[in-house]
């Protein structure tokens, strides 16, 4: 297939090719990101007012249904995230300032934001369903989901909601610093759970989060469910300027991913640079044959010489 054969090539090209510095940070994404996300990135959108919020009804009519399906429900929870450790972590904050990091995940999401709220494709997946994974464990998926959403989260016409859909070893929460909670499972496995019951709501006003929750040995029969079906559909749909991210498994080691994939309208595949094979690209990349927008990040490769230290000043 084309997309297997290109990707396969450029990371051949790059682990060949002798211009390339000094190793970036372990963790740290890569400043080149793939040509397959290169669909041309818009200029940043002017600053615009917020979505406006439903209007309060009249004392005298009864509470719009609308209304009471955004107002918090008892069971929300509020968590602080230490954005000192994230920053001191390599992980995006908008305090950080304007770094290379910043500035990479600025790249990578604004064809995502372009293609979220497009018209519906055939396929009907909401654009606005992300996946976020690789071939194999290690290669930062959990990081650039994190980062990914952060990043998103700076926008001043869109709300983030993180997904840990990572549930045979799930790692957002322990990323963060944050305890465990129930999540994902516990909704998919018990009907009387609402979205908002096991929904973390974070002191970054635009991001929330939720868990993968309790393990259970059922993990892909519970994603492949009715149940997931309704869920994805109303997490996609209840708030127009939502994205949601999906930090999923790696494709070539369980089945849940495969599954997940199937409700996505985007995915993305993290490749970890000098490290994974092009056999495990193909691979993994063969798992998603026929679905539509899958998109690849070079991560943790090596910096070109005098990209490390470019920065904007404005006088």
């Amino acid at each position: 297939m084309s997309i297997i054969e290109k990707a396969a090539g450029r990371i051949e090209h790059k682990k060949e090719d002798p211009t390339i510095g000094s190793p970036a940070p372990l963790s740290a994404p890569e400043s080149i990101i793939e040509r397959s996300m290169h669909a041309a990135a818009p200029a940043a959108p002017a600053a615009a007012a917020p979505a406006p919020e439903a209007k309060a009804a009249p004392r005298h009519s009864a509470p719009p249904v609308a209304e009471a399906s955004i107002a918090p429900r008892p069971g929300a929870r509020v968590v602080e995230l230490d954005l000192a450790r994230m920053q001191a972590m390599g992980l995006v904050t908008a305090a950080g300032g304007r770094t290379a990091l910043v500035e990479d995940f600025r790249i990578i999401k604004r064809p995502l934001l372009k293609r979220a709220f497009a018209e519906p494709v055939q396929n009907g997946r909401p654009g606005n369903l992300i996946m976020i994974t690789s071939s194999l464990p290690g290669e930062g998926k959990t990081f650039c989901a994190i980062n990914l959403a952060m990043s998103i989260a700076m926008e001043l016409d869109h709300t983030v909601l993180l997904i840990d859909a990572d549930v045979a070893r799930p790692s957002v929460l322990s990323t963060l610093g944050l305890p465990a909670h129930r999540g994902l499972m516990d909704v998919l496995l018990d009907d009387k759970l609402d979205v908002a019951d096991v929904m973390l709501r974070t002191n970054v006003d635009t991001l929330s989060i939720i868990s993968a929750g309790s393990s259970n040995p059922r993990a892909t029969e519970l994603l492949a469910s009715q149940a997931m079906n309704a869920l994805v559909e109303e997490i996609a749909n209840r708030y127009p300027d939502r994205i949601v991210i999906f930090d999923s498994p790696p494709l070539l080691l369980t089945s849940e991913a495969h599954v997940l994939a199937a409700h996505m309208g985007q995915i993305v595949v993290v490749v970890e640079a000098e490290a994974t094979t092009q056999h495990a690209v193909k691979e993994a990349l063969s798992q998603l044959e026929g679905l539509d927008n899958v998109n690849l990040i070079y991560n943790k490769t090596h910096e070109f010489p005098g990209t490390e230290t470019y920065n904007y000043n404005y006088g």
